[in-house]
């Protein structure tokens, strides 16, 4: 018997009563959590400026030595200019910039010719130079020192420039977190002990837990080819119902329905990888806040996964915790 799928009854007041516990949270914390964001990154805009003597010297040496600025050399300008936007007016390589601002190693492509990197570079830094937003830096107009508190508040509209591009990504996590937090009390209250690392799954001893579990999965049966996903939780349970293989918990939210139903497929596409590899008893259950109607329900209800909402946390019980 399922816990939440064969209930469609229950369905549309679940999703109104995670629908209201959803706003109630984002209410309260999803400010906290994006002026913490923007306090931090305000800092790193200030680190950033100074590498670049405050945006007077935007030089291909600079952008050379450190590529990771690039994002904010772009809310510098009056407007902000996109990703796109700044290759197509540089006439410069999409690849370039992409690889200067990724996120885990932001780089200079290391096999592009050095003289047309020159000549990117250089003219990357004359689009940027002659749209920075002067009005919000004055002391380049008036060819001057600034002082700490214009820096201050420059860096502060930034860092709001680039927080807002990464608003929902930033509500997002913090709302995960918190998720994952509530899993964690519920789970400590039963006596089951946390893995601080990420563990080997296969090795879990039982009433043990972890966050952000790498599984190998066959990607595709007939290439056999092996890739991992990412589960949020883990979990051996004292009694474990498939020997050696926990139980599967994917923490999801929204804030508001359209996404949801645009990215339901991401769990259908992960539980087949997951039976495909493991076989057809995987327990794979998601953890639910938001924004999550029928349509999303059936769909992923139809592909097998059940779910258990936040607002009934004790559901996590019928999985045998």
């Amino acid at each position: 018997m399922g816990i939440n799928r064969d209930h469609p009854d229950l369905w549309n007041e679940d999703t109104a009563k995670s629908v209201d516990m959803f706003n109630r949270w984002f209410v309260e914390f999803a400010p906290q959590a994006f002026r913490s964001t923007r306090e931090r990154t305000a800092g790193t805009v200030v680190h950033s400026m100074g590498q670049t003597d405050f945006l007077r010297k935007i030089t291909p040496r600079v952008l050379m030595q450190h590529p990771e600025i690039l994002p904010i050399l772009r809310m510098t300008t009056c407007p902000p200019i996109a990703r796109d936007r700044l290759a197509g007016l540089a006439h410069a390589s999409k690849n370039l910039i992409c690889s200067m601002e990724d996120k885990e190693h932001p780089h200079i492509p290391p096999r592009m010719p050095v003289d047309e990197r020159e000549q990117q570079l250089r003219s990357i830094c004359k689009v940027l130079k002659s749209m920075v937003d002067r009005d919000m830096m004055r002391w380049l107009s008036e060819k001057r020192e600034p002082t700490e508190e214009e820096v201050t508040r420059s860096a502060t509209v930034v860092a709001d420039r680039l927080c807002g591009i990464l608003s929902n990504p930033i509500v997002r996590n913090a709302q995960e977190e918190r998720q994952l937090q509530k899993i964690r009390k519920f789970l400590e209250r039963k006596h089951y002990r946390f893995l601080e690392s990420n563990s080997d799954f296969q090795t879990m001893k039982s009433g043990t837990f972890s966050f952000h579990t790498n599984i190998p999965v066959l990607e595709d049966a007939a290439k056999a080819k092996t890739i991992n996903v990412t589960v949020d939780v883990a979990i051996q349970p004292k009694k474990a119902v498939v020997e050696n293989f926990p139980l599967l918990i994917e923490a999801k939210s929204a804030g508001d329905f359209t996404n949801t139903n645009k990215r339901r497929k991401e769990e259908a596409t992960k539980i087949r990888q997951l039976k495909r590899t493991y076989g057809n008893n995987v327990s794979y259950t998601l953890f639910l806040c938001g924004y999550f109607d029928a349509a999303y329900l059936g769909y992923e209800g139809a592909e097998g996964i059940d779910w258990v909402w936040e607002h009934r946390l004790t559901d996590l019980e019928k999985l045998g915790i």
